[in-house]
């Protein structure tokens, strides 16, 4: 079952002329739901109704009993009707699996519609990894709804990945009728002071009438509004529950993400606060590790969680669903009533969301949990490949100095980074890494410069007993490590380079845990058990050598530590970068 994405099928004059002759009673539906409850997402309400189906439209919703005429009934047994859910900003990527693995993974759990960016795919394989997602887009019955990514790299001249998306490239993808926008902005800074790659950028999805989504996190006061008077209208990137009142206020489409768990209690209080759900509320999973897919899920966890902090059920799914599908502009979806697309789930009840039956486009795709078919995955020999540099050695991870003592920069905290300084010993011309610090290394991976990693040291990261080795690396994906000891770090990076990518535990010159991810570096074709199997046991492997201080010292901090798009220094593959002004140092040492 592939799924029109121009939305144009709903339209063809004789569907619409049978589900009218249904909705009057002088013809059958092809399907016909009963004894269930709809939820409202308009009222609020929970209501006993039937609902007929004629092809992938919704015909009528009616008074319980007053229809059985159908080609196939359909009892809801006292389930809770909803329509499907809408994931407004998502990465298949960070899943670790395929396009068709995640579908697998969501549809049955009552998931229906996401927008995708992949900018993973994007940043390691330029358009061809796009052109990927754009084919799996039109083989699965999830509807994936795609976003041109937007910064590929993340912060020009700072770090250097796979491609570079200008806005000429960007304008191409955004001619593709799978692709409904721009993906999140994540270059403020450069939006906010009118650089012209960004501002290029933004403008071909002004001229392309599509939405322009956003990354704004801690903007407020003129910088949020320089940024959205430039045309950007979202963001997920939420601190606090004054954060997100004041992007509210400000008019931004929120789109409230379930990576950042903790930050959720509070954003539920300040929304009961309010008294109601603003309609600018839609919500989005953004990350999802595989662990986490295979046991709880994808929105539909998120939703699961936000009723579990307090918000009312009807809120949570009225923000997954009429307020997603307003903010992407498709009147088919997010709501039942007559003449919308056929995109259902009934749901056992509205706490645990236990998803009994999932209907896609008119037609039931799972059942009981489970696909009703299964999903083929598309060629992704395009993706293979991507690891393109020689082993490593211990010395390779050394900061060269002259002297016997000096002055080095450090990268404080995790996730909120802050320069600072230390003192270091310099022993046979090398820098001797001072005790309360942890070596950060990042070597590029893409073939397009040397590949000798840059290092650096972080502070606040505990101490490390082992190193840690990954490809997954926001947002350009070069291999990084992190480490405590030089050998560690040289074992941990060879593993992930003989693997093609992926993860590597390394502790007392041995492998610990090894996770395989040879797509692109980020993905692997194992089935998703397997892949989060895998994952669960490098989590635990890395408990093993890091003492994690939450919520920033957690492990999910290691894939954002190069992230150099935001405020801060952050290592890349070109050494310590800083947005905010404009510094790349490549070397750590000051004096």
């Amino acid at each position: 079952m592939s799924l029109d994405l121009n939305n144009t099928d709903i339209n063809d004059p004789e569907l619409r002329g049978r589900a009218v002759a249904a909705a009057r009673g002088a013809a059958a539906f092809d399907r016909l739901i009963i004894n269930g409850t709809v939820v409202d997402m308009v009222t609020g309400e929970r209501r006993p109704a039937d609902i007929g189906l004629v092809g992938p439209l919704i015909a009528s919703v009616h008074e319980r009993g007053t229809r059985s005429d159908a080609a196939e009934i359909i009892d809801a047994a006292g389930a809770f009707v909803s329509p499907g859910l809408i994931d407004t900003h998502m990465h298949i990527e960070s899943s670790m699996v395929t396009p068709a693995t995640y579908a697998g993974a969501v549809l049955p759990r009552g998931v229906t519609t996401i927008v995708w960016d992949p900018h993973e795919f994007g940043n390691v394989h330029g358009l061809d990894g796009v052109r990927y997602a754009a084919e799996a887009a039109r083989s699965l019955p999830l509807r994936i709804i795609l976003l041109a990514p937007s910064c590929v790299p993340s912060a020009p001249g700072l770090e250097l990945n796979g491609a570079d998306f200008d806005a000429e490239a960007v304008a191409e993808m955004l001619r593709w009728p799978e692709v409904g926008g721009i993906a999140e902005v994540m270059n403020m800074r450069g939006v906010i002071d009118r650089d012209p790659r960004m501002s290029d950028i933004v403008q071909a999805g002004l001229a392309s009438g599509k939405l322009i989504c956003g990354h704004a996190r801690s903007l407020a006061g003129a910088d949020l509004a320089a940024f959205m008077a430039a045309g950007i209208t979202s963001d997920h990137e939420l601190v606090s529950a004054d954060d997100l009142i004041g992007k509210l206020r400000a008019g931004l489409t929120i789109e409230l993400r379930g990576s950042h768990d903790h930050l959720l209690p509070e954003l539920v209080e300040a929304l009961n606060t309010l008294g109601h759900l603003p309609q600018t509320v839609t919500l989005c999973t953004d990350d999802v590790f595989p662990d986490d897919l295979f046991s709880s899920g994808g929105l539909d966890d998120v939703v699961r969680r936000l009723v579990r902090y307090g918000m009312k059920a009807e809120w949570a799914l009225q923000a997954a669903t009429l307020n997603a599908a307003r903010r992407l502009g498709r009147d088919d979806l997010g709501l039942i009533a007559p003449g919308r697309r056929a995109d259902l789930v009934l749901f056992a009840d509205l706490v645990d969301l236990e998803a009994l039956q999932v209907i896609v486009n008119g037609e039931t795709v799972a059942t009981g949990g489970a696909m009703s078919s299964i999903l083929q995955p598309i060629d992704s020999a395009a993706l293979m490949g991507s690891m393109k540099l020689a082993p490593l050695q211990p010395d390779d991870f050394r900061v060269r100095a002259i002297g016997t003592r000096v002055r080095i920069a450090t990268i404080d905290q995790p996730r909120f980074t802050r320069w600072g300084e230390a003192e270091a010993d310099v022993e046979n011309g090398f820098v001797v890494p001072p005790a309360d610090t942890t070596m950060i290394a990042v070597a590029h991976r893409h073939g397009r410069a040397d590949s000798h990693p840059r290092v650096g040291f972080l502070r606040g990261w505990g101490a490390w007993r082992g190193a840690f080795a990954t490809t997954v690396s926001h947002d350009s994906h070069n291999l990084t490590v992190f480490g405590g000891n030089l050998e560690d770090m040289a074992v941990a990076a060879n593993a992930v380079i003989a693997a093609g990518g992926g993860m590597a535990v390394a502790s007392k010159g041995k492998i610990d845990v090894l996770l395989p991810l040879p797509l692109s570096g980020l993905v692997s074709e194992a089935p998703l058990a397997d892949v989060a199997d895998g994952f669960s046991t490098l989590r635990a492997a890395m408990d093993g050598i890091v003492d994690w201080q939450p919520p920033y010292l957690i492990f999910k901090a290691c894939f954002g530590a190069t992230l150099a798009c935001n405020a801060g220094p952050h290592q890349t593959d070109r050494g310590i970068a800083d947005v905010t002004t404009g510094t790349l140092m490549e070397s750590p040492v000051l004096t």
